[in-house]
């Protein structure tokens, strides 16, 4: 399969340029297709969410097992209709908040959506992107589009065009360019009543401002408990016990202040001294642990600013792996707001 390459500016989606690479993957997807496009978290892999033939396509593209479902994403509200059977009025109340966004609730499904896309479970994810490019590209396509994110199964999620041809050239029908994603981490999924909401992935939306918005009790699932198992059926995307993981083995360092930085460093001359090539996710706050390291380095950013570290993180864990390193040695940041995603998501890379 030849994958077609399509370029679209988010600045400016309505230029003629981006219209017609718009308008030509749109139509790839109404015929059954899979394309690649940007959405504000990581790059997705879609097709025809209501074609169960389509999204077939997609496992087999990702070589993703059928017990880890899919998230919808759609153009519109009333596209909802198509999909779920109800919507609580807690959902009803997120969705006027925070989409478009990256918000996925888990809502209960029409019998038209096909058992491949929620592992025949009776929920669905759905969830209405903010990104310029994914959003215009799903009101051109007109139809609810399944989309994980564009990568191999298991492996570390896409921020970028090339990482998704890194991956996914030759296997998929087209790559939608819009540049680097803004958030880089996936969505938070919500399972929504009116009694209970339960975060099953934390993302950038947090604990705290959905027990905000939510009438009831709000809480998230554990990492240990939220980790499936091959072979049943998830209830979220995102929760097997190992994803997002890079081919290198992750070393996490854990704790807090100085004892947290000398410990990193520790870590890496441990891995150095072990014969491993070493890379470092490395906080601008972490300089002074590795002075005199020989290790690999990629500029991980301000340690206390956890969107900016949530944004670089994917993009890190891949930049590390092109190097050739073998060993990554990556601090833990403290549990609180979006690094809870950030820890979620290098615990699951980090398990053997």
């Amino acid at each position: 399969m030849r994958t077609l390459r399509f370029t679209a500016d988010p600045l400016h989606p309505e230029s003629e340029a981006s219209r017609q690479s718009i308008a030509r993957c749109a139509e790839i997807l109404r015929g059954g297709g899979t394309v690649a496009f940007p959405t504000e978290t990581v790059y997705g892999l879609g097709a025809h969410a209501l074609d169960a033939n389509a999204v077939a396509k997609i496992f087999v593209a990702k070589q993703r097992p059928s017990w880890d479902p899919l998230i919808v994403h759609l153009g519109e509200e009333r596209m909802l209709g198509l999909l779920v059977s109800e919507i609580p009025e807690n959902a009803r109340r997120l969705i006027a908040i925070f989409w478009p966004g990256p918000l996925t609730l888990l809502l209960p499904r029409k019998r038209e959506v096909p058992d491949l896309v929620t592992a025949g479970l009776p929920r669905v994810g759905v969830r209405m992107p903010a990104h310029p490019i994914a959003h215009a590209l799903l009101r051109e396509a007109g139809i609810p589009v399944a989309a994980p994110s564009a990568n191999s199964f298991g492996r570390i999620s896409p921020t970028r065009a090339d990482h998704v041809a890194e991956d996914l050239d030759g296997r998929i029908d087209a790559i939608l360019d819009g540049g680097e994603t803004t958030h880089g981490v996936e969505s938070t999924v919500v399972l929504v009543t009116d009694d209970e909401s339960v975060i099953y992935r934390p993302g950038v939306i947090t604990l705290e401002q959905i027990r905000a918005v939510c009438t009831g009790s709000v809480s998230a699932r554990e990492f240990s408990e939220s980790s499936g198992r091959a072979g049943q059926p998830l209830p979220s995307p995102g929760m097997d016990h190992r994803h997002y993981a890079p081919r290198a083995r992750l070393i996490l360092v854990g704790g807090n202040g100085e004892t947290q930085k000398s410990d990193f460093g520790e870590a890496a001359r441990r891995a150095e001294e072990a014969g491993e090539a070493v890379g470092l996710m490395l906080p601008d706050a972490f300089q002074s642990a590795v002075i005199g390291r020989t290790a690999r380095v990629f500029r991980w950013g301000r340690w206390d600013d956890e969107e900016e570290l949530a944004h670089r993180l994917f993009a890190g864990l891949r930049w590390l792996d092109a190097a050739g390193v073998t060993a990554i040695v990556c601090p833990l940041p403290p549990g609180r707001g979006v690094a809870v995603a950030i820890r979620d998501r290098l615990m699951r890379a980090a398990r053997q």
